[in-house]
């Protein structure tokens, strides 16, 4: 009910900026139509009433920004307070199940194993969140060093597996190495360690019942080092590749609101990448039809490696 109401108000202010410009252009040119003849009156007339429409045009663009900013920020909010609270109130009621009943052996290793997934949920979102302000933060991660890309990303993969009981025809690993000698940059083994879950998180995430990811790592020359994860689904709207590596930005609105997320997962991917002298992109053919994100990083040539 909140996000419509500030739609409407969006859509109120943009109209109002679209009037007052129509206005101002109206009387820009009657003005002219009335007062050609008096030569500097009418170029100051034209330079004060551009400024009026140049003002106008960017309070308005300036509104509607803040007003989709705060949108994502609430957003964020609720997505949040529901990745917190739920896993809460999961364990307190598994706990006084357990104070007030005498269950059996099975059943009780069966609320712990429950109870410790969802401490598991509550540990990965302060964790995304504290990445988001670290992310954010130009200053953190300078520390750098030579980093085995290739082996981070198998790591990363087999850390993925496992956690959702995935084969390894599920999410498939393939190198396309043009020397292959490995793969080496230089950056943070922990923040490229985030990214790299992160990317492939969601594409578990996003692909629905029938999980088929493929993960390629590329190297298209000497200089760069581009790792690909291509999952079969949701896919993305065109209008949304662009919005998808914003802060807060969730993919699908109330169609995908039961995925678990607070819509910082690309947006720290991004940063990272940012970070180390890279990119991050995607590309999908639209919705249902999966989606392709890609991480871009410099590369160490094997010469300066061997140096």
């Amino acid at each position: 009910m909140r996000i419509t109401s500030r739609r409407g108000t969006i859509v109120f202010f943009l109209c109002l900026g679209i009037g007052l410009v129509a206005l101002a252009v109206a009387l820009n040119v009657g003005w002219i139509i009335l007062n050609w003849r008096e030569g500097v009156l009418l170029f100051f007339g034209i330079i004060f009433f551009a400024l009026i429409i140049a003002g106008m045009v960017v309070n308005t663009i300036f509104l509607v920004r803040e007003l989709r900013r705060s949108e994502q920020h609430d957003s964020f909010i609720n997505a949040v307070t529901h990745e917190l609270k739920t896993p809460v109130a999961s364990i307190r009621l598994h706990l006084e199940t357990l104070q007030r009943r005498d269950l059996p052996e099975a059943r009780k290793q069966e609320f712990y194993k429950i109870m410790l997934s969802d401490a598991d949920r509550l540990t990965e979102t302060v964790e995304q969140v504290l990445r988001a302000g670290r992310a954010g933060d130009r200053r953190a991660g300078r520390e750098k060093a030579e980093v085995d890309f290739g082996q981070l990303v198998q790591d990363c993969l087999e850390a993925i597996r496992t956690r959702h009981h995935l084969s390894a025809q599920s999410m498939r690993y393939e190198q396309a190495l043009n020397n292959g000698n490995g793969v080496r940059v230089l950056g943070s083994p922990e923040d490229l360690r985030t990214a790299v879950s992160n990317v492939l998180e969601n594409a578990v995430k996003y692909s629905g019942d029938h999980i088929d990811v493929a993960v390629r790592l590329e190297t298209p020359d000497q200089k760069r080092v581009l790792l690909k994860v291509k999952d079969e689904g949701v896919g993305i709207a065109q209008e949304d590749l662009k919005r998808i590596f914003k802060r807060f930005h969730r993919v699908g609105g109330r169609s995908l609101a039961h995925i678990k997320g607070t819509g910082l997962g690309l947006f720290i991917v991004r940063s990272i990448a940012k970070k180390h002298g890279g990119k991050a992109f995607a590309h999908s053919e639209g919705e249902g039809r999966g989606t392709t994100v890609t991480i871009e990083l410099p590369r160490i040539s094997s010469a300066s490696t061997d140096a």
